[in-house]
């Protein structure tokens, strides 16, 4: 049983459980994006496990015609091992994917991982035409550039502020400054891309600004929050029309998932708090 605590933020350990609380979501015309916990795999054989369990619930969104996606990290599924069987698994979830009809999402880890996942996402999303997407993090100084690398191509954007605790060498660290750039990349996107935007953010002045962005330029956009995080705001953002998903991990791992979360950052326990507590 998971504790109280963690199932305000974990859909439960089982894909029949996670995709219950999907359906439940899709009443209130929320979508989901289901995530499996776990990640920094160094043994191939777990990595495949992973793998193997996405293309299974590829097949249960699929059969069961629910509102939902996956999205996967790369040191879950080969990238602790080496960058070949990173690149092996993604292509074979992402050709599935595409298969039947389930959009997948590569997520975002720390800046040593950015290259392998970019040059990874960006050969599989040409080679489909789309139909995948990928995190990016506000944060990271060379985000703008990755934008403009991507701008062309036909997948999706997820654009996040960041959680990871970089090096200031490579990162803004001040939040003041990264809310400024994260408005600022927004707002190239908006007037860059032509495949749709992902708005991974649960700050209102950041979703108010991504609304005018849209009336300006007429990019399509999404809205996309973590489960237990501002549950009220995803509703009546959907109840308006906007396109709002849901991020839903589950799985055995949820403690590990936690402690790991907090540990890389102070902003993050504050932020589960305050989350709680409204």
């Amino acid at each position: 049983m998971i504790p109280p605590i963690a199932s305000k933020f974990v859909a439960g350990e089982t894909p029949a459980e996670v995709l219950e609380h999907v359906r439940t979501l899709n009443e209130r015309e929320v979508a989901g994006i289901l995530n499996l916990l776990g990640e920094h795999y160094d043994d191939p054989s777990d990595a495949a496990a992973d793998t193997n369990v996405y293309l299974e619930l590829i097949d249960d969104i699929a059969d069961t015609g629910l509102d939902a996606c996956i999205s996967v990290k790369p040191s879950q599924i080969g990238l602790g091992v080496d960058e070949e069987t990173f690149e092996r698994n993604l292509i074979e979830i992402g050709d599935y994917g595409a298969n039947r009809d389930v959009f997948v999402w590569v997520d975002m880890e720390d800046h040593t991982t950015t290259d392998a996942t970019l040059d990874a996402y960006e050969a599989l999303v040409r080679r489909h035409g789309g139909g995948v997407g990928l995190c990016l993090q506000a944060n990271l100084e060379r985000t703008r550039e990755d934008l403009e690398r991507l701008a062309d191509a036909p997948g999706k954007i997820r654009l996040v502020k960041g959680s990871y605790d970089e090096p200031e060498a490579i990162a803004y660290t001040d939040k003041d400054r990264v809310d400024d750039v994260y408005r600022d990349l927004l707002e190239y996107m908006f007037e860059s891309f032509d495949d749709g935007i992902a708005i991974g953010s649960h700050d209102p002045n950041v979703i108010a600004h991504a609304r005018e962005l849209h009336r300006a330029h007429g990019t399509p956009y999404e809205i996309q929050m973590l489960m237990g995080v501002r549950t009220d705001a995803q509703y009546e953002l959907a109840a308006r029309g906007v396109d709002v998903y849901q991020y839903i991990p589950y799985g055995s791992k949820w403690f590990s998932y936690f402690y790991r979360r907090v540990r890389e950052r102070k902003e993050n326990l504050v932020f589960a708090l305050r989350a709680i507590l409204n």
